[in-house]
């Protein structure tokens, strides 16, 4: 139980010994709760960002980055990077700009739709991030096949045995499969972190509406 489901159980009690809090002191109660939340999001969301660019930088010198970058893929890579860049700085301007809003909130009905808003911006940037890695993965292995001699070479050689069809459906699954556990992983993850933060969210909106009856 935490501290406004105490406050709010005293507040229910008839016994004097409870100081009674009225609908001013539960609303700064839920905007102080909310606030933090939102808070939060936006410090998690920023933290995951450096996480990636760090592993990003941590791979930068593999032996298969390096092959991966003698293919001249700049012009597609280059554009796709800044486009994710852009729109990761545009979600963390909504995250700050939600923390912002609901810190000065002066009325619950107010802090009710920015709670709302809020979650539609989480859930918009997790679909963000799980479809930007489903097109990363299809540009990559677009660009493998068109310049990689060791697939290149795999292809021809399916083609000349008749295999065609047996080599694309194993490359086919197991790049599914490697979707799969990738965003499955990722769905954990935001599930475990996002999800929580966005359950107590709710709470509180669920909270808000109680009052408003």
């Amino acid at each position: 139980m935490d501290e406004l489901d105490l406050l709010k159980k005293d507040w229910q009690k008839s016994d004097d010994r409870y100081p009674k809090l009225s609908y001013n002191d539960l609303y700064k109660m839920i905007l102080r709760k909310s606030s933090s939340i939102v808070k939060w999001i936006f410090i998690i969301s920023i933290l995951e960002f450096v996480f990636w660019l760090g592993i990003s930088f941590i791979l930068k010198d593999n032996k298969s980055m390096e092959r991966f970058n003698e293919y001249n893929a700049d012009a597609i890579l280059i554009p796709l990077a800044i486009l994710g860049y852009i729109v990761l700085a545009y979600f963390f301007y909504l995250f700050f700009k939600n923390y912002r809003t609901i810190s000065v909130t002066d009325n619950a009905k107010r802090l009710m739709e920015n709670i709302l808003k809020t979650r539609r911006t989480v859930k918009h940037y997790v679909a963000f991030n799980l479809g930007y890695l489903i097109v990363s993965v299809i540009v990559v292995l677009f660009i493998e096949f068109k310049q990689d001699p060791q697939i290149i070479s795999q292809v021809q050689q399916a083609a000349a045995d008749g295999e065609m069809f047996k080599f694309y459906a194993v490359f086919i699954l197991t790049t599914m499969l490697f979707l799969a556990i990738a965003i499955g992983v990722l769905l954990l993850f935001y599930w475990l972190v996002y999800g929580i933060l966005l359950g107590r969210l709710n709470k509180n909106y669920k909270e808000l509406q109680k009052m408003e009856v």
